[in-house]
C-alpha cells in the first residue's frame, strides 16, 4: 500500500498544534499526524500527514495560507521494509566494555565485552547515535572509577539500552527503566528478554518520576535520563528530589549548543557538574547531587 506525506513548517507552537488538529478533519483522512519543533528553541514547528491516498492539494494549499505556513510538500514514500533495512544499515556499536549489536550481527560479539542485543523497531536508543554512545561511555568511565550505585533507573529509556548496560555491570541492582511512550516500554521488555535479563529490569510506563514504582524506589544512586533540553530542564527539581545525596546523573538528548542551560537547571537544585563529553554536536553530563 503507497504512502503519502504531507510536510509544511511555520512559525509558533500554538498555531502548529492548530493546523495539526485541522488536518485530522481533511479528506481524504490521515491516518497519522505529527507535529514538533524543527530544533529545540528554534520556534520553527513542522507539521506533517501521512495519508494512504493522495491527499487534495488544493485543501492542503487552502489550509497552508489560513494558518500562515509554507505550502505542503506532497510526497509518495517507496515501499521499504523499514525494520530490514535499518538492520542492514547498522553496524555494531563499541562503547567502552560495552558492544552493542542487532541479532543480524550476532556472530560479531567480542569476547569479553559486555554484549547488548537492541532490536530497535519502534523505540529509540540503538548506540549509533551520539547520545546513547555518550551515556554508555560516561557510564564505563564512573564504573572504571569505582562508582558502584545500587539503585538505578533510566527515565526515556526508549530500546533498554542503558538500564541493560547497568543491570549488567551492576548484578545486585535495583533497576527500573521507563518510557512516556507504551510502544518504547513493549520495545523495551522484548530487550530485556533477549538479553536474558528478565527479572533484573523493572520496565513501566511513565513521564518522569510519575509512577508508584519509580516513587516507591526512590531516592536512586544513578539515573540517565536521554531525552531533550527542554524535558531535562524540566526534571531538574524532580531530579534533585529524586536522587540520594552523591548520587549521579547522566543526562543527554541535548545538542552542545543547549549544554549549558541544562547545567544551569541542575546547580541551581543542588548539583554540581563531574563530566561533559561532547560526541560531535552531542553533549553527554554526569552532575552528582551535594
Amino acid at each position: 500500500m503507497p504512502t503519502y506525506t504531507a510536510l509544511t513548517t511555520l512559525t509558533g507552537e500554538a498555531t502548529a498544534r492548530a493546523l495539526g488538529e485541522a488536518l485530522e478533519r481533511i479528506e481524504p483522512e490521515p491516518y497519522g499526524i505529527g507535529v514538533f519543533e524543527v530544533e529545540d528553541g528554534s520556534g520553527i514547528w513542522e507539521v506533517g500527514a501521512y495519508f494512504t491516498e493522495p491527499p487534495d492539494g488544493i485543501a492542503l494549499e487552502i489550509m497552508a495560507a489560513a494558518f500562515g505556513a509554507k505550502s505542503f510538500l506532497v510526497s509518495e514514500l517507496p515501499e521499504v521494509d523499514w525494520v530490514a533495512k535499518v538492520q542492514r544499515e547498522l553496524h555494531p556499536v563499541e562503547a567502552g566494555r560495552f558492544f552493542v549489536y542487532g541479532s543480524h550481527d550476532a556472530d560479531k560479539v567480542p569476547e569479553g565485552r559486555i554484549a547488548l542485543q537492541i532490536e530497535a523497531t519502534m523505540a529509540f536508543g540503538t548506540g549509533h547515535h551520539g547520545t546513547t554512545l555518550g551515556c554508555l561511555l560516561a557510564f564505563d568511565r564512573m564504573y572504571d572509577q569505582g562508582f558502584r550505585p545500587v539503585n538505578v533507573a533510566d527515565i526515556g529509556a526508549g530500546t533498554a539500552v542503558l538500564a541493560m548496560a547497568a543491570a549488567r555491570m551492576l548484578p545486585g541492582a535495583q533497576v527500573i527503566a521507563s518510557d512516556i511512550d507504551p510502544v518504547a516500554v513493549e520495545v523495551a521488555k522484548a530487550n530485556v528478554a533477549i538479553n536474558g535479563l528478565d527479572g533484573r529490569i523493572d520496565c513501566v510506563e511513565a513521564a518522569g518520576f510519575d509512577h508508584r514504582r519509580l516513587r516507591a524506589a526512590a531516592p536512586f544512586d544513578l539515573v540517565f535520563a536521554n531525552i531533550l533540553k527542554g524535558p531535562l530542564v524540566e526534571l531538574a527539581p524532580a531530579m534533585a528530589g529524586h536522587i540520594a545525596s552523591g548520587g549521579r546523573v547522566i543526562l543527554s538528548g541535548l545538542l552542545v549548543v543547549q549544554a549549558e542551560a541544562v547545567i544551569a537547571a541542575y546547580l541551581a537544585t543542588g548539583f554540581r557538574l563531574l563530566d561533559r563529553n561532547d560526541l560531535g554536536e552531542w553533549s553527554a553530563l554526569v552532575l552528582e547531587r551535594n
